[in-house]
């Protein structure tokens, strides 16, 4: 049964039910079909039957999803672009997409464009109109056909589109839903932005079994105290979020069983578990359970998971990152495309319905990260990894993407983008670690003649250009300038010599 069949069912069967609660925000899933419904049948006689996908514009508001299921009624796959995303880098995505229709929350945002744009008045307009004699239903989706993309980022400083198809995605439902014991009716915390596929963790496990999606935006989570005031609100069940999000939480002395007695599950995604962040979850939140899951976008969200109980916090070991899906298939293969002995490091490669369909106009790197391996769809993760006694281990990055507080960046954007500033000659981008993760990026400088005296001038004009370019997560956090950058027998730049300084 497809994702958007089992939605409609609950919104039959329980059309007063809340689906979506945002600050004094409610819908139901009976005005979520309404209305989806009505800016489906709009975009259907607005798109001339075009397969182009649709780019939303917005952060947390819950005509988001509403234009999400609208766009897939239609028979259209969507983008979904945060408002934290900068002008250039949505200019990319329109370009490379080849979208013709854009939704936006604050069309102030958005860069000159020559794609047809609906802000919120004239969405207003279409949500009024009553389609419901007129509208002859969902289209009819194929497994194949492409249910969402996210864009990533790129080594050349350009964005990746990931296309996930429909199949791929109810193989991850499912999974969740079946494996992992949540229940029918629960409230879900909704507070990754949906550029970023953690919130599909979130949305569709919840929205399949009629339960409600509680929504934070990032200003709420910038003010502490509004923050745990909504969660106390909540009666949040199930918490899904990246560790260093919870870690926040917990820097909150409240943040507890007591103020969230419902809270029974813990689902973790996107970077990797401290065991001491676990371990203080576990003290706060005795009868929770802690679920720890490794994926990248490009296979859906997540392909392996296990609970991390009593034994695993006190062994004081990384955690494993769990065991594979049953549908698919994890291989951990040596550089020759061989597999390793079990217990030996190597290239994490997933394989099934859970991998994707490659980069959007892409053939090159989709070739170079895509392939087929018994006559399953497989990615290449250049991850490090192996399996032990059927457990996944995770080993870091073979190559200069990182995760970062759960955003995946490639380290050669940034320094791409930092290297084409006016005041930036060379420029190295290092990620500092903290415990078992990355906690910030410094860029280390060779600068180019500029006015400024104090070197934070020059740091705020650089902060500034970048910002045009680059989301704030994928900014520098400090910036140290050099003469020039140390180099190898081999004549390239001395990165290690590099991480040494950038260390002191």
């Amino acid at each position: 049964m497809s994702i958007l069949t089992l939605i409609e069912r609950w919104a039959d069967a329980s059309p007063d039910r809340i689906c979506y609660v945002w600050r004094d925000n409610r819908l139901t899933y009976g005005q979520l079909k309404k209305r989806s419904d009505a800016v489906s049948h709009w975009i259907d006689r607005a798109s001339e039957r075009n397969a182009a996908p649709v780019l939303v514009h917005g952060h947390m508001h819950p005509n988001m999803l509403i234009l999400f299921l609208a766009c897939l009624k239609s028979g259209h796959a969507y983008i979904p672009i945060d408002l934290s995303i900068p002008s250039e880098r949505i200019s990319m995505i329109a370009e490379d997409s080849g979208a013709r229709l854009i939704f936006s929350e604050q069309t102030a945002l958005l860069p000159a464009l020559s794609q047809k744009i609906i802000g919120p008045d004239q969405l207003s307009s279409i949500l009024e109109v009553d389609h419901a004699l007129e509208a002859a239903g969902a289209c009819e989706a194929k497994a194949d056909d492409i249910f969402y993309m996210i864009y990533t980022s790129g080594s050349t400083g350009r964005p990746k589109g990931v296309q996930i198809p429909h199949e791929s995605l109810s193989s991850f439902v499912s999974w969740v839903n079946s494996d992992f014991g949540l229940g029918d009716r629960q409230i879900f915390l909704n507070q990754a932005p949906y550029s970023f596929d953690l919130s599909i963790m979130s949305l569709y496990p919840c929205m399949t079994t009629g339960g409600t999606l509680w929504t934070v935006d990032k200003d709420m989570i910038a003010r502490p105290a509004d923050l745990l005031d909504s969660l106390a609100a909540s009666g949040v069940n199930v918490w899904t979020s990246t560790p260093s999000f919870a870690e926040m939480c917990l820097m909150m002395p409240s943040f507890s069983e007591k103020t969230l007695p419902a809270l029974h599950t813990f689902l973790f995604c996107g970077e990797t578990l401290p065991v001491y962040v676990a371990k203080s979850l576990h003290e706060r939140f005795p009868r929770a359970r802690i679920i720890n899951t490794y994926g990248p976008t490009e296979a859906t969200v997540a392909v392996s998971s296990v609970q991390i109980g009593e034994d695993l916090i006190a062994d004081g070991q990384p955690f494993p990152v769990g065991r594979c899906k049953p549908d698919c298939r994890i291989l951990i293969l040596d550089p020759d495309g061989e597999p390793v002995p079990e217990g030996e490091k190597g290239e994490i490669v997933i394989c099934g319905p859970s991998v994707g369909k490659g980069y959007l106009n892409e053939p090159e790197k989709t070739k170079a990260a895509f392939s087929e391996i018994n006559g399953q769809r497989a990615y290449h993760t250049k991850d490090l990894g192996l399996i032990k006694e059927g457990l996944l281990y995770y080993h870091g990055r073979m190559d200069s993407q990182i995760k970062l507080h759960g955003f995946r960046m490639e380290l050669g954007e940034i320094e791409h983008v930092l290297s084409s500033c006016r005041y930036v000659k060379q420029a190295v981008v290092i990620p500092v670690q903290k415990g078992e993760g990355y906690d910030h990026l410094i860029g280390i400088v060779v600068p180019e003649d500029h006015p400024f005296e104090k070197s934070y001038q020059l740091s705020s004009a650089i902060r500034k250009e970048l910002s045009l370019y680059l989301p704030g997560y994928m900014l520098p956090r400090k910036f140290i300038y050099q003469s020039s950058f140390p180099m190898t027998a081999n004549g390239k730049i001395d990165r290690k010599v590099l991480l040494k300084e950038a260390a002191q």
